[in-house]
């Protein structure tokens, strides 16, 4: 018998990497081209043997290889771990996919040894912060820790609060739905986690970050970034509510280039598309934004949902890095 949780793990996250792959080949492309190139429906065919992907997957599996090898889920135990790894991938050869320049400017400052609240770019919100999450919503840990490990790895690079709190959104999205919970579900579960959140600082994982920003104090930092995802969450709701014109989802709730944007879009795509996974990874390619961020996380919803059956069969082993995708999601 199949364990439907591992199914979902390895779904979510084999699913990050083929959005990821699909969308590399249409970012930086006008919607028309997409479509002149793909069709009207998108890419949905993996190009190439292997099939590239982007610095997406590659920092997300930076971060699985760091929860899987430190001893315990702690502050002291996975910021160094962490650390490792980003410094790892942002001086590998293989970094050539056009990586975020928030990331090599943080990584370059993390090199130097600074104190990741001192290191990181303090008013960035980029994707980068929630576009390698998924992990974190995959492991067997309570709320608060999922927390404390999703804003933890957004903040080493991406220091505001928005950032943080969408990432922290991002994973706990992906951790419902490996518990079994509907994607219709979804916009009702994370606005009233915001809302639940919206003045909680994690000190004991994110130190003295707060103070970079000029705010009051923690609850107020922490609490302009809630309220950004829940402005999102709104327009998503609303776009929701109306026909779907199958026109490019960027024109509701945004191009994803900022960590909110990428969350909701994404999940935009993973609700139209519920019933055809490749459908929603192809629609999230078929944006005029960030089209690798958003199909990833869009694959990484749907699989979580879904499971590996969500994908084509043959797609496990031609995507690049496969081997890795399998150890991390293999008991």
């Amino acid at each position: 018998m199949i364990d439907s949780s591992r199914d979902r793990v390895a779904g979510s996250l084999f699913g990050l990497a083929y959005g990821d792959a699909l969308g590399k080949e249409t970012e930086f492309l006008p919607v028309a081209e997409i479509v002149r190139r793909h069709g009207p429906t998108g890419p949905r065919e993996l190009v190439g043997d292997p099939a590239l992907v982007t610095d997406d997957t590659q920092m997300a599996l930076a971060v699985a290889w760091a929860l899987r090898t430190v001893p315990e889920l702690t502050p002291a135990a996975v910021e160094p771990a962490l650390r490792r790894r980003f410094l790892d991938w942002a001086a590998s050869p293989e970094n050539n996919r056009a990586p975020g320049m928030t990331c090599l400017r943080a990584c370059g400052d993390l090199a130097r040894g600074l104190r990741w609240q001192e290191a990181t770019v303090a008013g960035s919100k980029g994707c980068g912060a929630n576009m390698r999450v998924t992990p974190v919503g995959l492991l067997d840990v309570d709320p608060d820790t999922l927390a404390g490990l999703a804003q933890l790895q957004a903040g080493l690079t991406h220091g505001h609060p928005t950032g943080l709190a969408a990432s922290e959104l991002t994973a706990y999205a992906v951790r419902l739905l490996r518990d079994g919970a509907a994607l219709d579900e979804l916009p009702d579960l994370l606005t009233g986690r915001a809302r639940e959140q919206r003045h909680r600082y994690h000190a004991e994982w994110l130190g003295d970050l707060w103070q970079r920003s000029g705010a009051a104090d923690p609850a107020q930092f922490i609490a302009e970034g809630w309220d950004e995802c829940l402005t999102v969450l709104g327009r998503l709701t609303d776009a929701l509510a109306r026909p779907d014109d199958g026109g490019d989802p960027c024109r509701l709730t945004g191009e994803g280039w900022v960590a909110e944007e990428a969350l909701a879009t994404a999940l935009y795509c993973a609700l139209r598309h519920a019933d055809d996974p490749v459908g929603a990874l192809a629609r999230g390619a078929t944006t005029a934004g960030d089209s690798d961020s958003i199909a990833a996380l869009a694959g990484a919803f749907v699989g979580a949902a879904a499971g590996m059956s969500a994908w084509p069969a043959d797609w496990a082993t031609r995507i690049e890095y496969a081997d890795q995708l399998t150890t991390l999601t293999t008991p």
